[in-house]
């Protein structure tokens, strides 16, 4: 009986160390399940909580638009909880998170990634 539970405890262990060393080969592979992200997070409604949150970097400085008093909302909100998520799921910084983001845009409206679009009918004059 002994020998029996020392080695289950053994293979349980040794198990939940390999999954534990391979989690970012395996986890993203995982769907999306309840709990796993973050229940609620609100999104900033302005430049300057646009700024604070990561969604501003030297490419795209948010900072003139706080040193001017702009007193709009700040970025889409749609885009904000999107780049958010790539950039928590995937562990991305900001530019690479908004380039994956757009990317993904470009895709779902028959544009390829280099802008161009993927209908074989489109006839282009430049």
């Amino acid at each position: 009986m002994y020998y029996l539970l020392s080695g289950l405890t053994l293979t349980v262990l040794v198990f939940g160390t390999v999954l534990y060393l391979t989690r970012n080969s395996w986890l993203p592979l995982l769907p999306d399940l309840p709990g796993t992200s973050y229940i609620y997070s609100r999104l900033p409604n302005s430049f300057a909580g646009d700024i604070e949150a990561g969604l501003s970097s030297s490419t795209f400085d948010l900072g003139a638009n706080v040193d001017s008093g702009d007193s709009r909302a700040g970025l889409d909100d749609v885009a904000k909880t999107e780049i958010l998520k790539i950039m928590k799921k995937r562990r991305l910084r900001f530019d690479e998170a908004r380039r994956v983001y757009m990317e993904q845009r470009f895709s779902a409206n028959g544009i390829g990634v280099d802008g161009r679009p993927r209908d074989p009918k489109f006839v282009s004059f430049s």
